[in-house]
């Protein structure tokens, strides 16, 4: 810590568990980094609910995703988002932090800054503007007091779009390495024993959306690769919606939870077929080939021209390169699914075109020195730092 200050309040939300896995370490390096004592409050789920913070409602309230799902719930989330804004204002905490999810968080933090100007506002895995919207970077300066970026080209392009302050703090998935470096025993006989992730998603709407043709997809599979093991990790606030969804499989998965099995399962598996998001970057962390993509409802298909990027996947992205297939709306079928992945479970050179890419992905990630989160925790405290001496100048 550079200044001594009191006891620190700070409130963090996120609509995801991807935030939820984002919110757990940076809630543990900023107790370790900050001098005084810490609480939290907020919204989260399991991870972050672990490290001590009350979740004002279950994160499962949020798990929508597409225009769609947010239309036809509007006021039910609306009055979420009120829930929320009256309790940051009535608390008073010294920081907001926002974890992705910029649909809730930003109708939040917009509320906030009208109300309690003086309480200031980060945005910890900010919105991909460099994707799709990217008129969102230059509003965001009005209530976002600082962007800390997870990929590594965010920094240039918020800047380039005259976003908030911007900061890489790299991608707390870096810090866990050696959790998913492969089971290379495991995987030494993928022709004899292969093994397919098949992973839908986080989110109810897109596990009900795509789940039939994930199935469909896996029983092709099975028809051209013989002993094949399916697997298919979960979430806990989505498993029961999982289980109904597959119960008309051919083939069934083995479901499993929890982060501990799912990292087993990243180390036994020879390939996997998984819905575009941060699981792409922890499949190239554990080198596991993939094919990925996604399939959204007819109004998100709709608003396709207000995607600027080459592409979805974010190992592509930061690589520069589309060594993983892409498979898009009607080309995320069943048919082209198997089709695309039958080589990774069964071809030497297909793997090993990956391999290479997974090597990329890895090295334009990591951030030399500092722990991502710590590095987040040190952005956090500064801003609140400056707040406390901007508001003692007064």
């Amino acid at each position: 810590m550079r200044d001594q200050m009191s006891d620190l309040s700070i409130y963090i939300i996120t609509g995801e568990s991807s935030g939820d896995a984002l919110g757990a370490p940076l809630m543990r390096a900023l107790t370790d980094r900050y001098d005084g004592t810490v609480t939290f409050a907020g919204i989260g789920g399991e991870e972050m609910e672990k490290g001590g913070m009350e979740s004002l409602f279950p994160l499962s309230e949020l798990a929508i995703m597409s225009p769609l799902d947010i239309a036809a719930q509007f006021p039910r989330l609306l009055g979420l988002v009120r829930k929320c804004v009256d309790d940051i204002v009535n608390s008073r905490p010294d920081c907001l932090v926002l974890i992705d999810s910029p649909e809730f968080t930003h109708a939040v933090a917009k509320r906030v800054r009208r109300r309690a100007p003086e309480i200031p506002i980060i945005n910890y895995a900010p919105p991909s503007v460099w994707a799709w919207r990217p008129g969102r970077a230059k509003r965001m300066p009005k209530y976002i007091d600082r962007a800390l970026a997870i990929l590594p080209f965010e920094e240039a392009v918020y800047k380039r779009l005259s976003g908030p302050p911007c900061v890489y703090v790299g991608h707390p998935l870096v810090a866990r390495m050696k959790e998913f470096e492969p089971d290379q025993l495991a995987r030494s006989g993928y022709r004899e024993n292969p093994c397919l992730l098949v992973l839908p998603g986080s989110r109810a709407s897109e596990v009900k959306r795509l789940c039939s043709i994930l199935g469909e997809a896996v029983a092709l599979v099975s028809e051209t690769v013989p002993n094949l093991e399916v697997i298919l990790p979960v979430v806990s606030h989505v498993r029961s919606i999982v289980e109904d969804n597959i119960a008309g499989w051919a083939v069934k998965p083995k479901i499993i939870e929890g982060e501990e099995a799912k990292l087993t399962a990243f180390g036994r598996a020879t390939a996997a077929i998984a819905a575009s998001g941060t699981v792409t970057l922890e499949l190239s962390l554990a080198r596991v080939p993939m094919v990925a993509g996604y399939r959204v409802d007819w109004l998100a298909n709709g608003l396709r021209w207000l995607v600027v990027a080459d592409s979805v996947l974010l190992p592509n992205l930061i690589t520069e390169e589309k060594f993983v297939p892409e498979l898009l709306q009607q080309d995320f079928s069943s048919e082209i699914l198997a089709e695309k992945v039958i080589p990774l479970l069964t071809d030497d050179d297909a793997r090993q075109q990956q391999f290479q890419g997974f090597t990329k992905v890895i090295e334009r990630m990591s951030v030399p020195g500092m722990d991502p989160s710590t590095h987040a925790a040190n952005e956090i405290i500064d801003v609140i730092s400056a707040a406390h001496q901007a508001s003692r100048s007064i």
